[in-house]
């Protein structure tokens, strides 16, 4: 039997307290799948985790959006949960989360809300199979997180991001609603706005974005936005709500869509929407920030509310679906603006808190 091979791992031990980690990689127990990681990605939810505002994730090893290819598969798996079939080689893309079938939510069918969907996210690098995240030479793949093969026209550093915001724009626009010839407004034009434009294009909706920094704007457009609101020159609620209004022959969005993270956009969100109108909140993930909220308003508009948090990971093909149809329609490849060995994760994460970056990858080297 020959000897095991080792991978490194990017631990939090605490806020902004990098430790890169050396462990061997186990054999997959039955039901897993080992994999290498071809690409990790930087995504919004690392960055509350550094800095220590995730409300569940508080240490660990970090990383989520990945896309891996098949290094072993443990005893009992012989397709991802299409059906496909998958050998060593293959290159997929995980659900980031568990459905783990048992807890209250799940008896509900409701698996994106999953009690136990961060069971091994979280646990510490040292306990086996020590490689939980995704920002790490290798990954396993746990029974109960879905994960399906990546679309042979997909290009695979595209892929790497499809189990995050794209899977959970798609999820959210099903929840909401957005149907052919609306007008959606999306307050934000990061990573989840530019997937909603692209969705929302699809569906036949026109869209209007409200944001207010040049390089999202810039990427906005590129996506194909039909309208945009700069903060800097429409400077207060009123003005906004007037130039949506402008833009909807005096009538206001059919559909809106809140992925600032900014409680005070929420808060603005019913402003912007006719009588009527359909609200998806999906930005404001962190629990005990606090906005005015004018409720009056919401009843008498007789606006719906919608939340979305992860997804129902069967999205996640969806997403890759997505991806194979209109990937080619969309600048998704130039997302990414700057790239990192593994081993430069602390400067990652930094230059991406400070915007000096937009989305960063990391390209681990398996020994």
């Amino acid at each position: 039997m020959g000897t095991r091979p080792t991978g490194k791992l990017v631990y939090l031990s605490e806020p902004e307290q990098l430790e890169i980690k050396e462990y061997e990689v186990p054999e997959p127990e039955p039901g897993t799948v080992l994999t290498e990681i071809e690409q990790a990605n930087v995504c919004g939810s690392e960055l509350h985790i550094w800095r220590g505002h995730h409300p569940e994730v508080k240490d660990g090893v970090l990383g989520h959006e990945a896309v891996c290819r098949v290094s072993e598969l443990g005893e009992g798996v012989a397709t991802d949960y299409a059906g496909e079939p998958i050998e060593r080689g293959d290159t997929i893309a995980p659900a980031y989360f568990l459905t783990c079938q048992r807890c209250p939510p799940c008896q509900e069918g409701q698996f994106n809300l999953c009690e136990n969907a961060y069971t091994y996210w979280s646990k510490p690098p040292e306990e086996p199979p020590h490689f939980h995240g995704t920002f790490s030479t290798h990954y396993f793949v746990h029974p109960n997180q879905y994960f399906y093969k990546v679309p042979a026209d997909v290009n695979p550093k595209v892929a790497a991001a499809a189990n995050c915001a794209l899977s959970q724009m798609l999820y959210g626009v099903d929840e909401v609603g957005v149907d052919w010839n609306d007008t959606v407004v999306i307050q934000g034009a990061g990573g989840l706005g530019l997937n909603t434009i692209a969705i929302a294009r699809e569906r036949g909706a026109k869209t209007i974005v409200v944001e207010g920094v040049d390089g999202r704007i810039e990427r906005a457009r590129e996506f194909g936005v039909d309208h945009v609101i700069d903060f800097r020159e429409y400077e207060t609620v009123e003005e906004r709500a007037k130039r949506v209004r402008e833009l909807t022959d005096g009538v206001g969005a059919d559909v809106g869509v809140e992925v600032a993270g900014v409680p005070q956009a929420f808060a603005e969100g019913p402003h912007l929407l006719r009588q009527g109108g359909r609200y998806l909140e999906v930005g404001n993930v962190n629990p005990g920030i606090m906005s005015e909220f004018d409720t009056g308003t919401l009843t008498r508009k007789g606006i719906d509310i919608t939340t979305a948090i992860r997804y129902q990971p069967w999205y996640l093909q969806t997403a890759l679906e997505f991806l194979s149809k209109h990937g080619d329609d969309y600048p998704y490849e130039d997302l990414i603006d700057a790239e990192y060995d593994l081993l430069d994760a602390e400067e990652a994460l930094a230059k991406s808190d400070t915007r000096e970056i937009t989305r960063a990858a990391l390209h681990p080297h398996a020994d």
